[in-house]
Parts: C-alpha cells; sequence; structure tokens
C-alpha cells in the first residue's frame, strides 16, 4: 500500500529524535544513483530540515554491477561507491549523522565514520515497509534484553524437529543490537530491525542445519521448498545437500570461489513482532533486501561470509543471511526461543 509523505515525514521526525538529533546538526543523507527510493530521501531531509538539522545529500554512482549476479545491495560485498574517494569519505567524516540510503554495510569506510564518533543509520527498504515498522523506545528496551543473555555467554546451541543441531562457542566477537535508531556517538543501526546478534568464536562452530522448507535464502529473497542440509566442522560448512534449492545455493556461493564464503558469521534470533515471516511473498524481488525476514520474532537467523563488521578480518564478498523457523535456541543452558517462539520470561527478567 503506497503511504503519503506526511506519513513518512512523521517517522523519520520520530526516528530522528530517538536518535538524539540537534539543532545545528550536520546530516549528510549518503544515496546511490538511481537507486535509492526517492520518497525514502525527499521525506528524510524535509524531517531532518524540520529539525533544524544542516542537511546534504551525497549522490555516488553504483559500483559492482559486472561482478553481481544479484541486484541486491548486499549481494556483493568489499568495495563501495565510497573505496577510494577521500573526498566523499572526508564529508562523511565530518558529519554528526549520516543517513546511509546507498548500504556501506561491511566496508571499512563504514568502520572509519563510526570511529571518528558520527552515527549511521542504514535505511532501504521501501517507504511502506519503513512506516510498518518504524522504531521505538519499547523496541531498544526488547533488544537490549536479548542482547543481555548473549553478553557474557559462553555457547549458544540451535536445534530444531527438521534436524538442526548446531553448537556455537561465544566470546571472542562482540553483541550487536539492532533496533532501529543511533542514540550514541559512533552506533550504526538499521531501520527497520529488531534483534541482537553476536558471531561465533572463529573456528569453533559444529554440528549440523537443516533449512527446511518455508525457511528463506537471503539474498535469494526466497523461501526453501525442499530441505537443505548444511554439514558444519571446524567453522566452516563442508557441504551443503539436498534438492533444487541446495543446487541452486552451491552455484550461487560457488560462484564468489572463495572459501572463505562458508565460514559461520553472524548468529542471533529476531524480537520484531511487526515483521512477518509471510510479507517476502508480498514484494517484488529488487523492492526489498528483506528485512521481515531477518527481524521476525522468534527466528534463528544466521549467516556465512564475514566478519570485519566487529573487527575480524573475513572480508569475503559473498554474504548469505538464513533465517529459520521453529528453532530452539539455547544460550548458557538456557532457552530464550522454543520452537520459534520467544521466551518472554526470559527477556522479561533483564528488561
Amino acid at each position: 500500500m503506497p503511504v503519503s509523505d506526511a506519513d513518512m515525514v512523521k517517522a523519520w521526525t520520530q526516528v530522528l529524535t530517538l536518535s538524539n538529533l540537534k539543532p545545528g546538526d550536520i546530516v549528510t543523507v549518503l544515496t546511490t544513483e538511481g537507486v535509492t527510493h526517492p520518497q525514502t530521501l525527499r521525506t528524510a531531509m524535509t524531517a531532518a530540515g524540520l529539525l533544524g538539522a544542516t542537511v546534504n545529500r551525497l549522490d555516488l554512482s553504483p559500483v559492482n554491477g559486472e561482478k553481481s549476479l544479484s541486484r541486491d545491495t548486499l549481494a556483493y560485498l568489499g568495495t563501495t561507491p565510497l573505496t577510494g574517494n577521500r573526498a566523499a569519505i572526508a564529508a562523511l567524516k565530518a558529519s554528526d549523522l549520516v543517513l546511509d540510503l546507498m548500504t556501506l554495510l561491511f566496508s571499512p569506510e563504514q568502520h572509519d565514520i563510526l570511529q571518528g564518533g558520527g552515527k549511521i543509520l542504514l535505511a532501504v527498504e521501501p517507504p511502506e515497509i519503513l512506516l510498518r515498522m518504524v522504531p521505538t523506545e519499547a523496541d531498544r528496551q526488547r533488544v537490549k534484553a536479548s542482547a543481555a543473555l548473549l553478553e557474557g555467554a559462553k555457547s549458544m546451541r540451535i536445534t530444531s524437529e527438521a534436524g538442526t543441531d548446531l553448537t556455537c562457542p561465544l566470546g571472542e566477537f562482540p553483541v550487536v543490537k539492532e533496533y532501529g535508531f543511533v542514540d550514541e556517538p559512533g552506533r550504526w543501526d538499521h531501520w527497520p530491525s529488531g534483534f541482537a546478534l553476536t558471531w561465533p568464536n572463529e573456528g569453533g562452530t559444529e554440528g549440523r542445519i537443516v533449512v527446511d522448507k518455508g525457511d528463506i535464502l537471503l539474498p535469494m529473497k526466497s523461501y526453501v521448498n525442499g530441505r537443505i542440509v548444511m554439514e558444519v566442522r571446524g567453522g566452516y560448512v563442508r557441504s551443503i545437500t539436498g534438492g533444487m534449492d541446495a543446487d541452486l545455493l552451491n552455484d550461487y556461493m560457488e560462484s564468489f570461489n572463495d572459501p572463505e564464503a562458508y565460514a559461520m558469521s553472524h548468529i542471533g534470533w529476531g524480537m520484531q513482532d511487526r515483521a512477518r515471516w509471510s510479507t517476502l511473498g508480498l514484494y517484488d524481488r529488487e523492492a526489498t533486501i528483506g528485512m521481515d525476514a531477518r527481524a521476525f520474532a522468534g527466528n534463528f537467523l544466521f549467516s556465512l561470509g564475514p566478519n570485519n563488521e566487529v573487527g575480524g578480518s573475513r572480508t569475503t564478498a559473498c554474504h548469505m543471511d538464513i533465517p529459520l523457523r521453529r528453532c530452539t535456541v539455547t544460550v548458557d543452558g538456557k532457552e530464550v526461543v522454543v520452537a520459534g517462539k520467544v521466551v518472554e520470561e526470559a527477556m522479561a527478567v533483564l528488561a
């Protein structure tokens, strides 16, 4: 359903207010030529201006079109339109807040901006998805409670009736909280979102992952029609077997010609009640990056590929996000998700 500019300006005003935007702050809106949604852009600039910020737009040309097999901005990582662009990087580092309508994820330039104390908010979903999942203070509290279960934890185990049985040792990497706004210096977040995640210790994940019918592959943005079985040893997926879906996944990942593409990356669970598993089938694949799938409450979301987002050295261009339904997740023996349902009592204790 289309949304009005007035509603989008209200939504941006809420997000920017939660992000502690002040009169006189410098906001730079980072966009990609011919890709950024025009309504998201104009309403972001309007809202920031109405709040008294000095607003700039930095529009850059897309890259990697000849390398990626998909138009999805998360389908090929590494170089970005900022790579080697000293003038653009200087402008972003001089900004109090960067509204990323382009997608800088997993890039060294993003780290450079954040280390200088700047804030970055990513927002690339269509306006109607942004409006449905405008972040709130309650979202922040839920995600903080979820993250508190991971901070200091030593192990996560994931099981399912489909056959998943995976053990991930924890502790080497920080916990990332995604609740949709940037309220602290040096913070990155993503609107819309609603989950906590971390990375398992390098080389330590062991077991089996069964991607069952109805689970989702990203960036394919497709529901799986048949089981995919992944055997994990020493922190890497060593085999991917099954039917047609497994063949498609194998072919896609093989195209990167990079063994690091098969490494376990981030793990966590969704906490966003306004995100729905079913919505992926309602959108054109090129209209969304699939944040509903990543954030719906009770999913177990695991990733394959890079870890440089949290200080690791792995920078493979391949990044797979795979949200699973109906899993049970335990952290240091404590159940936090049971058969795809968040254990609210576990969150409430820490909220």
